[in-house]
C-alpha cells in the first residue's frame, strides 16, 4: 500500500493509531504557538488570541487520552495540569472580552 521507505519508517517508529494521535495532539500545541506568533508579529505587540487557549485545551485533552492509553504517569499529570490552566485562562479571556464588549456598548 505504501512505498517501502514509508513502511520502513512505520516499522522503525512503531507508528500505530495512538502514536499518530499523540503527534496530532502535539500539532495542536505547535499550531497555537504559530498563530500566536503570527498575530503578535502582525500587531507588533504580544497578542494571545482565544484560539491559543482553545488549541492548548484540545491538545491537553488529546494528550490525556494518549497518556492513559500509554500508561505514562508523566503525561497524565502534565496534561491534567495543562487542562486546568488552559481552561482557567480561557474562562478569564472570555470574561474579559465580554466585559470589554459591554463597556463599549455603554
Amino acid at each position: 500500500m505504501f512505498p517501502e521507505w514509508i513502511n520502513s519508517i512505520i516499522a522503525y517508529f512503531d507508528l500505530d493509531f495512538w502514536t499518530v494521535w499523540g503527534l496530532a495532539a502535539q500539532g495542536f500545541f505547535f499550531l497555537r504557538l504559530i498563530i500566536q506568533w503570527f498575530l503578535s508579529e502582525r500587531e507588533k505587540k504580544t497578542v494571545v488570541p482565544l484560539s491559543f487557549w482553545w488549541l492548548g485545551l484540545i491538545g491537553a485533552v488529546m494528550l490525556s487520552f494518549y497518556a492513559v492509553v500509554r500508561h505514562d504517569i508523566v503525561f497524565i499529570l502534565t496534561s491534567f495540569l495543562q487542562f486546568v490552566i488552559y481552561s482557567r485562562n480561557l474562562i478569564i479571556a472570555i470574561r474579559a472580552k465580554r466585559n470589554y464588549e459591554e463597556e463599549i456598548k455603554h
